[in-house]
């Protein structure tokens, strides 16, 4: 993690690296990107390329409710899981969410957001997910919880959701869909929702300032972790916004420093059970690649290279207060 940040903190240097020899493997960057890129059977291969390591691997690791997003550790001595609790009540209360909501999520994950929207505020939640995995997992903790009246689990595209719902939700989703997909994730995301619906998105976000030289380029996390991703910024999702339906900004929300706070607790979760991990049966060069990983993001939120906003939207007749 320490290294990670001094090479953040020396910009001019990586800079320099990006301009000079860098520029030679411009065309092979744009090959990598048109091979990965997300097409409907592009977009479910990129995510199994993930996700579908296995959910016995994940659950090593993450906290009870498996979500693999920022938590927020609203004390300094809150566990993991408290931390991610309190993310999930942020997210109900910010919507509002109660009994009378019919509620979208575009990105099941492992079911943790459903689940606990269904189980604590009484709505209905239509969630979908494009893995396997996850989709197996969270449709058997859906049904141990008792709440498949109101659950429904969907494997399905986002570009091919019908209908509408009072509130939409979408946790970390949108990185990995690529940056030709922003404006058509949200126009649809405006489609789905009633006229007087609201929508929060979480999202992992590239500084404003550097977003066009990093769209162009393919980092450690493109190549080897989320082939087909890509962060946006928050200038470029409101601005998608702004320009491609008729959604107002409500607020947004800097949750990056708890980012940081999330990895470690997953990096030391990760090397408590790590005998359990050599027992799934990864190898070595796998294990030191995702300590790279863990570290590599850990230190580029601490120096804020990238960041984490929750931001809400609301349709022209919404009347949702912000809490």
């Amino acid at each position: 993690v320490a290294l990670v940040r001094l090479l953040l903190r020396n910009r001019a240097v990586l800079d320099g690296m990006e301009g000079g020899a860098a520029r030679f493997t411009i065309p092979l960057q744009k090959l990598f990107h048109w091979v990965n890129r997300n097409t409907h059977e592009g977009a479910r291969r990129n995510i199994a390329a993930h996700y579908d390591l296995g959910n016995d691997f994940f659950a090593l690791w993450l906290d009870e409710t498996m979500m693999y997003s920022a938590a927020i550790f609203e004390r300094p001595d809150m566990s993991l899981h408290e931390a991610q609790l309190a993310r999930l009540d942020r997210i109900c209360r910010k919507l509002r969410l109660g009994p009378d909501d019919h509620v979208l999520e575009i990105g099941t994950g492992w079911g943790g957001f459903a689940l606990h929207a269904a189980r604590h505020y009484g709505c209905r939640v239509t969630t979908t997910t494009i893995s396997g995995e996850q989709y197996e997992l969270a449709r058997q903790r859906v049904v141990d919880a008792g709440l498949h009246d109101r659950v429904t689990l969907l494997q399905e595209d986002f570009r091919d959701l019908r209908g509408q719902y009072d509130k939409l939700v979408s946790i970390e989703m949108i990185e990995a869909i690529g940056h030709d997909l922003f404006v058509p994730y949200f126009r649809q995301c405006s489609d789905l929702l009633k006229p007087d619906g609201a929508m929060l998105i979480q999202a992992i976000t590239i500084a404003d300032q550097r977003y066009e030289e990093y769209r162009k380029s393919i980092d450690f996390i493109q190549r080897y972790i989320f082939p087909g991703s890509g962060l946006p910024s928050s200038a470029v999702m409101t601005g998608a916004v702004a320009r491609h339906t008729d959604l107002r900004l409500l607020g947004l929300e800097d949750i990056g420093l708890h980012y940081a706070t999330t990895l470690r607790h997953w990096r030391r979760n990760f090397f408590e059970r790590i005998d359990a991990v050599r027992r799934q049966g990864y190898a070595e060069p796998f294990i030191r690649m995702w300590e790279f990983y863990l570290c590599y993001c850990e230190g580029a939120f601490l120096e804020r290279a990238i960041s984490d906003v929750q931001i809400v939207f609301a349709k022209p007749q919404c009347r949702l207060a912000l809490v």
